[in-house]
């Protein structure tokens, strides 16, 4: 069997960044597949399910309320390894397109309070495997030492 492009990375140079990875047509349509890497692979530790789990219930929650982006929103999911997460968009985008709106979803997360968006067992398979605390930790991380300061090294991926 053929690799399927995200073995294909090079994870021990990957760093943590905003990266296309890739662009499927479906019909006359563009669907942009976005690597939302939040940890170093093999590096550094990753990130637990709960707070995985957390992040993707708030992330998906604002992005489909995002207006303009709402309507063009396919998906927003973690990556098994625990890296980081996928987000699936209807249109043929590059990196530095989305750059703003992972700055202010992550400035959300890490701002927010209350109840995660269906957290309750009618609502969610899972539901009591979630941390906001973490949640909030990794987004404020990720602002800080990734979007707030992107550069190209974060936004193609390596050679």
């Amino acid at each position: 069997m053929e690799k399927i492009t995200s073995f294909t990375i090079d994870h021990l140079k990957l760093l943590p960044g905003v990266y296309v990875s890739r662009k499927d047509k479906v019909g006359e349509s563009v669907v942009t597949t976005f690597d939302i890497r939040m940890t170093r692979p093999n590096y550094e530790p990753v990130m637990n399910t709960a707070e995985v789990h957390a992040i993707e219930h708030l992330a998906a929650t604002f992005l489909r309320n995002h207006e303009p982006i709402k309507d063009k929103v396919l998906y927003f999911g973690p990556m098994g390894c625990r890296t980081g997460f996928y987000l699936l968009l209807g249109g043929d985008y590059d990196s530095t397109d989305i750059v703003p709106l992972m700055r202010e979803l992550f400035s959300f997360i890490a701002n927010y309070e209350g109840e995660i968006p269906g957290a309750c067992a009618k609502d969610c398979g899972n539901y009591l495997d979630m941390n906001l605390s973490m949640a909030k930790y990794w987004a404020k991380r990720y602002l800080e030492e990734v979007l707030d300061n992107i550069d190209e090294s974060r936004l193609v991926y390596p050679e």
